[in-house]
């Protein structure tokens, strides 16, 4: 890939660059990075794609089975200019799907059998296109950066427990400050009660940007944006739980496939803070103003 690839998200103030090692988020003029060359990195991107797929009891499409699939997957893939991934299918009557990889030289879609039969063609074409264009911009990656922010806070939050005193712990020395305790401390203890909280916000608001992100960009590979407008309204009036999703593949569903969403209680804004999707009414109206 070229370095200084640049990959502009729906909202002009944040964007995501990439180069052969590296990932930087500019989210609201606050800079992330991490090293992909990193141990962790390498393994999590390197397995990360199966264990999503073994997690959600993905299996292999059959090219003369799913035919429609594959034909709908190659042609969107030409027109993008991107290699065909590997496309699994998930046994679930709700209908869903998602996409993973480490970059779109080893990538992998699935749908659900639900999807499948309840979508025609045009709409069917704008939920893979959604998929695909999370490929095509990386998103995998930005999750990968969002896992690692989590980490870092979870890391500082440990620093300032393990700071509770000015000695470490040690017995009290007549030259430690009043034998007070570390007022760094009292830090960590605030970072390790708001870390958990803090961190699922931040993955949740960073999926919902990519989830629009990528509406907007399956409308520009498809060139036809009633397609996906009619599979989100189809997909608004189902109710059925996707039973093969999980809190950690949440965020990878085309839809929120999880239950309790849309909760408008007197919490509801509280919750919306931790949804990994924009509420559906907000993705189609966007779509109706392309």
């Amino acid at each position: 890939m070229t370095p200084g690839y640049l990959i502009e998200r729906f909202d002009p103030l944040s964007k995501v660059t990439f180069d052969a090692n590296n990932i930087y988020v500019n989210l609201n003029n606050s800079m992330w990075h991490t090293d992909l060359t990193d141990p962790a990195h390498l393994y999590h991107n390197k397995f990360a794609d199966k264990i999503a797929l073994s997690v959600s009891r993905a299996h292999p499409a059959s090219p003369e089975e799913y035919a429609r699939l594959h034909n709908l997957v190659e042609g969107l893939c030409i027109a993008g200019g991107l290699p065909k991934p590997a496309i699994y299918v998930v046994d679930d009557p709700a209908p869903n799907a998602f996409a993973t990889g480490r970059n779109p030289q080893h990538a992998a879609i699935a749908v659900t059998t639900g999807l499948l039969e309840k979508m025609n063609r045009v709409e069917l074409e704008g939920v893979v296109a959604h998929e695909l264009s999370h490929i095509r911009n990386y998103d995998i990656l930005v999750s990968t950066l969002a896992v690692t922010m989590v980490g870092a806070i979870a890391l500082m939050a440990d620093m300032g427990v393990r700071t509770m005193w000015w000695n470490g712990g040690r017995i009290s020395r007549g030259s430690d400050r009043d034998n007070g305790s570390n007022p760094l401390a009292y830090v960590g203890f605030l970072l390790l009660i708001m870390a958990p909280i803090v961190a699922k916000a931040m993955q949740a608001t960073i999926s919902r940007s990519r989830e629009t992100l990528a509406d907007v960009s399956a409308c520009q590979l498809t060139r036809y944006p009633p397609g996906l407008i009619s599979a989100l309204e189809k997909l608004k009036a189902d109710t059925t739980v996707t039973h093969s999703a999980s809190t950690a593949t949440a965020h990878l569903w085309i839809e929120q496939p999880m239950s309790g969403v849309g909760d408008d209680g007197k919490l509801g804004g509280i919750h919306r803070l931790f949804d990994t999707h924009p509420p559906l009414d907000e993705r189609i109206a966007l779509l109706r103003e392309l």
